[in-house]
């Protein structure tokens, strides 16, 4: 019997996968199945359709894929178009899900004679071209990338046997359904296919796109006490807006918070942050959605390292980020979907270790509470704002932006316009 709360007492031994499965899966050091996997896999492999919800952190990843593993070496591709056309199509919300999944898969799929791509918008457009047009298996990515190869014939949907939605209301929240809905009007019908769907929320949105593409899925739930991780300690300030810069700091020097994501709901407010943090010592980088790719991927692998112990980030790193060991998470602002307060504060206390979710409820941000907490299902711990909490900081850096440029005016530049005459007496 397995030890880890977090896990069930099925191990992966006992569901009939194929052997070059299990093998990727001791290589990578899993025994037993979480319990989305204990509760999916079986019917998966048995070719029936799933639509799963289970808190972030939990393992969907890792079932998705093995069902999808496992589908294409025990069917074989009948079709067979000519061209090697991917035979499994898994989609994401978001480029660093997109990269997350494509990393698992490499890491599963290891013993598996399958080529595997991932497309993505921001960085190496045609690298990823060419990868996928010499011919692949498995194809992970975003819906905007992967239309786009779609629409210039770089591949096509013929061959699917396998299709994967991965944080499908995360799909809704993005206005990536409609893109969603044309992909799959490409492909075989839906009873010719093996469907999965995953979220953290099965909503009416999610569930309706399930019974609409999906062939008469079983709707699976890994229901908790509530919504959010059981072993997060969640906490909330109540802060005046002039106070949260200094309470932010000396809270995260007292918890020695060295691996630690504050979450603000701006891209200009992630600045005001980051620009404190580093005039008071504290070593941290912008994670934002206007950072180039290369950088943020760049970025994640040195805070998963351990070599960057603070990010500052808007919800682009709210979902899709894998890193182990994050000991808090700040909400430095409230965000107004309560949604997105369970996908930020999971990214603490994963795959059944502990964390702190601290958040400040402000001028600004305080009326979001009460429908977090409806929505959590109960009230998160107050803490008052204590004098320690307020002690002076130095002041921020100067934040260096790029200087604007001085284009002569087009006006002047238009044909039939005449450069403007400077008069001398």
């Amino acid at each position: 019997m397995s030890e880890e709360k977090h896990l069930s007492d099925i191990t992966f031994e006992q569901l009939g996968l194929a052997p070059e499965l299990l093998k990727g899966i001791h290589k990578s050091g899993f025994e037993y199945c979480t319990p989305i996997q204990a509760e999916t896999l079986p019917i998966a492999l048995k070719g029936k359709d799933i639509a799963g919800q289970a808190q972030t952190g939990t393992g969907k990843t890792a079932a998705f894929l093995l069902a999808t593993f496992h589908h294409l070496l025990t069917h074989a591709n009948e079709k067979n178009s000519g061209k090697k056309n991917p035979r499994a199509f898994i989609l994401a919300p978001t480029r660093e899900l997109a990269i997350q999944i494509f990393n698992d898969a490499e890491q599963l799929g290891e013993f598996c004679d399958f080529k595997v791509a991932v497309a993505y918008g921001g960085t190496d457009y045609e690298k990823q071209r060419k990868q996928i047009e010499s011919g692949v298996d498995i194809l992970i990515g975003t819906p905007g990338r992967l239309i786009d190869y779609f629409k210039q014939h770089v591949y096509n949907l013929r061959d699917i046997q396998v299709m994967v939605v991965d944080e499908a209301d995360r799909m809704f929240d993005l206005g990536f359904i409609n893109d969603i809905r044309y992909l799959f009007r490409k492909m075989p019908k839906p009873e010719l296919r093996l469907n999965l769907l995953f979220s953290a929320t099965l909503n009416f949105k999610v569930t309706e796109l399930a019974y609409e593409h999906m062939n008469q899925p079983e709707k699976i739930k890994i229901e908790s006490d509530t919504v959010t991780a059981d072993k997060v300690q969640q906490t909330v300030y109540y802060t005046a807006n002039s106070e949260k810069i200094p309470v932010l700091i000396n809270l995260i020097k007292s918890h020695e918070a060295n691996r630690s994501i504050i979450f603000a709901n701006t891209k200009r407010m992630v600045e005001r942050i980051w620009a404190y943090l580093e005039g008071n010592g504290i070593k941290s980088a912008i994670l934002s959605g206007d950072v180039p790719q290369k950088k943020r991927q760049s970025l994640l692998k040195q805070f998963q390292d351990g070599e960057l112990p603070i990010l500052v980030a808007t919800d682009v790193a709210a979902r899709g980020l894998h890193i182990t060991g994050v000991s808090h998470v700040f909400n430095f602002d409230l965000p107004q979907d309560p949604e997105d307060y369970v996908h930020r504060i999971g990214r603490t206390a994963r795959a059944g270790a502990s964390g702190d979710a601290i958040s400040f409820a402000c001028e600004d941000s305080a009326y979001s509470l009460p429908d977090i907490e409806e929505y959590i299902g109960h009230k998160i711990n107050q803490e008052s704002v204590s004098a320690e909490l307020l002690t002076d900081i130095k002041p921020a850096v100067k934040i260096q932006r790029p200087p604007r440029s001085h284009k002569p005016s087009q006006r002047n530049n238009k044909p039939g316009n005449k450069p403007r005459q400077r008069h001398t007496r």
